[in-house]
């Protein structure tokens, strides 16, 4: 396993679930408190791109409920590790939580809308993805100011949730790290699952080169940005605002996908 990607986080899938049948309250709050520095992992990685008005308890306390569902509903047949499932489930009621909250300004929607115009249509008529200047210009702003922009902006999440819901409800990870479906998944929900997948993999690929190692190195590597900027030359805000970018290409190139 990569050294940035929590090895200090046990699976306990053999100690807990070697034997068939639901787990007794003991072990139940036992493998709560296994599994608790994982959701406070998970809640502060999370915290670390959303604004400082979100409290990492609330995503901590949506976290155990995420990790009692995946004790609930873990079928060792699917010979997938208790860790993997759970992590999943952790990161959904999470995200469940933050858009109930809401927390995301209408003002910096408006900013993410444009920004998101701006790179679709520049894409479209260059045939390639905009330069920062491009897109300053097109949205006649200086590069100072659209590089301020982009700090604004960089807590957006590159899925539109319930756009993604629709395609396959109740099954959608808003990270690039692989998600499946319930053991009673309706089969189409599968393909589409299967679908999004294939686009968010394409989207990735089509990202200039440096925005690209940016979301590999965060998102598979689980880097922090600063250990990206480091290995990159860059500062720390340069690695965010190349983040941002990335982002918001993506979600361009798949609200576009998934809506057609």
């Amino acid at each position: 396993m990569n050294k940035h990607q929590s090895p200090k986080f046990k699976d306990y899938t053999q100690t807990y679930f070697s034997q068939s049948g639901q787990l007794n309250a003991e072990k139940r709050n036992d493998l709560i408190i296994n599994y608790t520095p994982l959701i406070k992992y998970i809640a502060a990685r999370l915290t670390s791109r959303l604004p400082p008005h979100v409290a990492i308890d609330d995503l901590i306390s949506s976290g155990i409920i995420g990790l009692i569902d995946a004790i609930d509903k873990f079928d060792t047949s699917k010979n997938v590790q208790f860790k993997t499932y759970a992590e999943f489930r952790i990161k959904g009621a999470m995200l469940d939580e933050l858009r109930s909250l809401d927390w995301m300004p209408r003002s910096i929607r408006r900013k993410v809308t444009a920004l998101e115009k701006t790179y679709s249509d520049l894409g479209r008529k260059l045939g390639r993805p905009a330069t920062d200047e491009e897109a300053a210009k097109s949205m006649d702003i200086s590069l100072d100011g659209f590089y301020k922009l982009l700090d604004e902006t960089k807590a957006v999440t590159f899925m539109d949730i319930e756009l993604l819901r629709q395609k396959a409800p109740e099954t959608i990870d808003t990270g690039i790290a692989d998600s499946f479906a319930d053991s009673d998944k309706d089969p189409f929900a599968a393909i589409s699952l299967s679908e999004i997948r294939d686009q968010v993999a394409k989207a990735i690929m089509e990202l200039p080169e440096k925005e690209k190692l940016t979301v590999s190195l965060y998102y598979f590597e689980e880097l922090t940005m600063k250990e990206i900027g480091q290995i990159l030359g860059y500062t720390e805000s340069r690695i965010s605002q190349m983040h941002s970018k990335a982002m918001l290409r993506l979600r361009s190139k798949l609200k576009k996908a998934l809506t057609t």
